[in-house]
């Protein structure tokens, strides 16, 4: 394709067109005249580079399942305390996705001027980590940034299952994980973010249509009888609710991989905050809403599709978000696959199916820890203290501070910071909040309440449970009384053993308010 042949463009010529193109896959062009209809469908669905592309990917990624949990951190936040962290989160989100971006510029720039070529291969934040700042850092991005997109991936796997459910229910959750596992296993024939054109619309409309129907029928639904808003009560639940929103902010660990793939990737400064502003108003009117209408219920439901009740709306928002997580695997696990490769020496083979075939082993690990792992929810909050924290808040505001803490790279950078912020020293100061904020709340308090949450769903529930928080099947009651519903043992199923007493049933119902 012509317009593909244009992959030799630089950072440094901003004066060029439109079409330039970096960052490109070789096995990606075809030979023939790019006039023909073929060329121009593949240009349309399939070759995206520009900046509304990485707009799409960004927003798209995310808000994906995340949106299914926000009700839930409610209810363990409170309204208020739901509604401010959302905003301080999307917006600490979005400086720091700038910060990621000033410091890919600021690496891609330096190696073109030493003539370093990057027509067929994809830079990832640690190869920027380590073109700044040395191999320690890179070492220590590397596994972090690898590790969280793993977990990402298995939530997106859990997410799945979680929301068939809804619709069907005669498989249970851990044979779905099975099943969409190998669904999600396709996405290692997408060659690269670039290609995430139609995908990354389409995401995003279903998820803009999934928030929009959890608004609106939590507001036809109206409030449930006594309903009751107590959050939050325990120090445990508000900062594993905090950390799932943090988690829910912190989608820019594929920045690099996304900004890679455009024409200009300078466009990409002001994308991220575009963006969040546009997941705020997904976010904002569907996790309150939800939680105004459901209140203290959602302490146990983490899923809001378990709440509203089996209509042909739900039903299509419960497809829609299964497409949606497929896609958001798909973004989750392609870094992955890009490590994968360069890992075993096939990042440059020009062969689709090579390469397809080479990322499988990926796969494998997140298949098995999403059925280790199927904890819809509190998982989000463990990851996004754990991981999430240092992943895309501490090591990009500690990165661009060292990278520029000398007159010399503050004189020579390519995108200085800009006056709204108070230029360098303003910067400075708010990358220094940012780590102190991140790492005492995030990772320290959010950690602890995180780890402490999910701990006690593996001692409620079990590893490689069945069925997360499924409602228990009816029994039949021997002597003509019908069916009773037995409490929740492992796996969601009643137990094996005869009722507890009533003091232990009573136990086992204040334990549970605190999943």
């Amino acid at each position: 394709m012509a317009s593909e042949a244009a992959n030799n463009g630089s950072l440094a010529n901003e004066k060029a067109p439109e079409t330039v193109g970096v960052g490109r896959y070789v096995e990606m062009e075809q030979d023939g005249d790019s006039s023909t209809v073929k060329s121009r469908l593949s240009g349309l669905l399939w070759h995206g580079g520009s900046a509304y592309d990485a707009w799409f990917s960004c927003a798209s990624n995310q808000v994906a399942q995340v949106l299914l949990t926000l009700p839930y951190s409610f209810s363990q936040l409170g309204m208020v305390s739901g509604i401010l962290f959302q905003l301080f989160y999307g917006l600490m989100g979005s400086w720091t996705a700038y910060l990621i971006s000033i410091l890919y510029v600021e690496y891609r720039t330096r190696k073109e001027r030493e003539k370093a070529e990057f027509r067929n291969h994809v830079i990832q934040w640690f190869e920027v980590l380590d073109g700044l700042l040395g191999k320690h850092w890179r070492n220590v991005g590397l596994a972090f940034n690898c590790t969280f997109l793993l977990f990402g991936s298995v939530i997106q796997l859990i997410a799945c299952a979680s929301n068939i459910y809804y619709i069907n229910d005669k498989l249970d959750k851990r044979t779905w994980t099975y099943i969409f596992g190998a669904c999600c296993a396709t996405t290692v024939f997408i060659p690269s973010f670039h290609n995430y054109r139609i995908w990354s619309f389409l995401g995003l409309v279903m998820t803009t249509y999934t928030a929009w129907y959890l608004a609106i029928a939590s507001l036809i639904h109206g409030q449930v009888d006594g309903v009751k808003h107590s959050g939050p009560t325990k120090m445990v639940l508000y900062f594993t609710g905090a950390t799932n929103i943090l988690y829910t902010f912190g989608g820019h660990a594929v920045t690099v991989e996304i900004m890679h793939a455009m024409w200009r990737p300078q466009k990409f400064k002001a994308i991220y905050l575009l963006a969040t502003l546009y997941v705020l108003t997904l976010t904002l009117p569907s996790a309150a809403s939800v939680y105004w209408a459901f209140g203290d219920e959602l302490l146990t439901h983490s899923n809001a599709l378990a709440l509203l009740p089996r209509t042909a709306f739900r039903d299509a928002a419960v497809v829609l978000m299964l497409v949606h997580q497929f896609i958001t695997f798909g973004f989750a696990c392609t870094p992955l696959y890009f490590v994968w490769e360069k890992l075993v020496g096939l990042h440059d083979c020009r062969s689709l199916c090579k390469r397809a075939a080479a990322r499988l082993p990926v796969v494998v690990p997140i298949w098995f820890l999403a059925i280790i792992f199927p904890f819809f929810g509190p998982i989000n909050s463990a990851v996004g203290s754990l991981l999430v924290s240092f992943t895309v808040y501490i090591i990009p505001a500690l990165a661009h501070m060292i990278t520029f803490r000398s007159a010399t790279a503050r004189e020579n950078a390519v995108e200085p910071p800009p006056r709204l912020v108070g230029r360098w020293t303003g910067t400075y100061i708010i990358n220094a909040f940012v780590v102190a904020w991140v790492l005492v709340v995030g990772f320290g308090f959010g950690g602890w309440a995180s780890m402490t949450n999910f701990v006690r769903q593996i001692d409620t529930f079990g590893l490689f449970t069945k069925c997360y928080q499924c409602p228990p099947p009816p029994l039949p009651f021997p002597g003509g009384l019908g069916n009773i519903t037995m409490p929740f043992g492992a796996g969601g199923h009643p137990p094996a053993a005869a009722p507890a007493p009533a003091h232990s049933l009573h136990h086992q119902q204040h334990h549970s308010r605190g999943l």
